[in-house]
């Protein structure tokens, strides 16, 4: 495996964290202004047990990617039918090929897979890394 997809197999994690961070953020601010009477610990409390919550949720929880959407769309942007790259998730990585290209999704092929489909995923979702 390339060093640099073992790079971004340990970064997906980071990417993730980041993502609840700012969802944090985003319930705490959405909290100050819900509850004006309350303090702010209050509030913090409140806005980390709905994340929490949020997480458990899985349909939530693959949704809400405001740093990991965004650094898998600009990773998938040069990616063209026919190239070669390695689908990466935390802790692993597997090398794919891309078969087609949407704005939205793209078609990967995984290359140690004996069936002749494709699996359609949301950019947004994945993080592929050309190699």
């Amino acid at each position: 495996m390339p060093r640099a997809v073992e790079r971004w197999t340990s970064t997906v994690r980071l990417l993730r964290w980041l993502d609840a961070i700012i969802a944090w953020l985003v319930l705490w601010g959405v909290a100050r202004i819900a509850l004006p009477n309350t303090d702010n610990a209050t509030r913090a409390v409140v806005a980390a047990v709905v994340v929490v919550l949020g997480a458990l949720i899985g349909p939530i929880r693959v949704r809400w990617r405001p740093v990991a959407g965004t650094v898998a769309l600009a990773l998938s942007s040069r990616l063209a039918p026919g190239d070669h790259a390695w689908y990466v998730r935390s802790g692993a990585a597997e090398r794919v090929l891309v078969t087609g290209r949407h704005p939205t999704r793209i078609v990967i092929v995984r290359l140690n897979d004996e069936s002749a489909e494709g699996l359609s995923v949301r950019r947004t979702r994945v993080l592929l890394v050309r190699g």
